[in-house]
């Protein structure tokens, strides 16, 4: 016998002032499977793109995909989370060469060995031409304080809400048909300065959108099986 529990049935007495009511429309299993295969299908084609097209790709449908990203959960629904889109050529350009400058940096001193062997199979480098081919370079900030009533306030799990806002995004594109690529050229701090961005917002990662170039290609590497990443209850016997 299924249970349906209300908030009072819970004991909660006293709701928030401003509530609305809830409700997701029921689906069959049937139907429920159906989707989610569909979408897994889809989503196992999605690929980290680095040879993108030049070909443009309107204002308006960055600006719904990012309206996506931003029916995000967030810790106390700060919404602690920037988006900035780049389509200026000349920041983007701006943008690639202080990116290469770091990657060198990163490629030649910071990253040790078994960093570097684990990119091996990716091919990935210090160069970057993407950052200007693409047509839009997306940049998510993550937002650590604000001001509010005239106090400094943090904000609450600011990279984990940053983190599944982005990711929404990534998914948002793939579905319509873009590609992407998270980019991560640490330090970022540039990226603040570039885009006039105030102290409080760091920068979490920086997205290239577009179309794949017609000879794209991508490195063959399987996911890990999913009985890897997935366990159900409590695992016995664990370290």
């Amino acid at each position: 016998m299924m249970t349906v529990w209300s908030a009072r049935a819970l004991g909660v007495e006293t709701l928030p002032a401003r509530c609305i009511p809830y409700h997701i429309e029921r689906r069959s299993i049937e139907a429920m499977h159906a989707t989610a295969d569909a979408l897994l299908a889809h989503m196992r084609t999605r690929r980290s793109c680095r040879f993108f097209s030049d070909e443009a790709v309107p204002r308006d449908l960055i600006e719904k995909l990012i309206a996506i990203a931003h029916t995000a959960p967030s810790g106390a629904n700060r919404q602690p989370w920037r988006f900035v889109a780049v389509d200026d050529a000349a920041l983007k350009h701006e943008i690639r060469l202080a990116a290469e400058a770091e990657e060198r940096i990163s490629y030649q001193h910071r990253m040790p060995e078994a960093w570097l062997a684990a990119l091996e199979p990716i091919g990935t480098n210090a160069e970057k031409p993407y950052l200007e081919i693409a047509p839009w370079l997306v940049v998510v900030f993550r937002i650590d304080w604000e001001m509010l009533d005239g106090k400094r306030q943090p904000n609450y799990y600011p990279f984990e809400s940053a983190a599944i806002a982005a990711g929404m995004f990534s998914m948002a594109c793939h579905q319509v048909g873009l590609a992407t690529l998270t980019h991560t050229p640490s330090p970022m701090k540039f990226l603040r300065e570039i885009l006039g961005r105030p102290v409080n917002e760091k920068p979490f990662l920086l997205v290239p959108v577009g179309y794949p170039a017609d000879d794209c290609v991508v490195p063959d590497i399987p996911k890990k099986p999913l009985d890897e990443v997935l366990q159900w209850n409590k695992c016995q016997g664990a370290i």
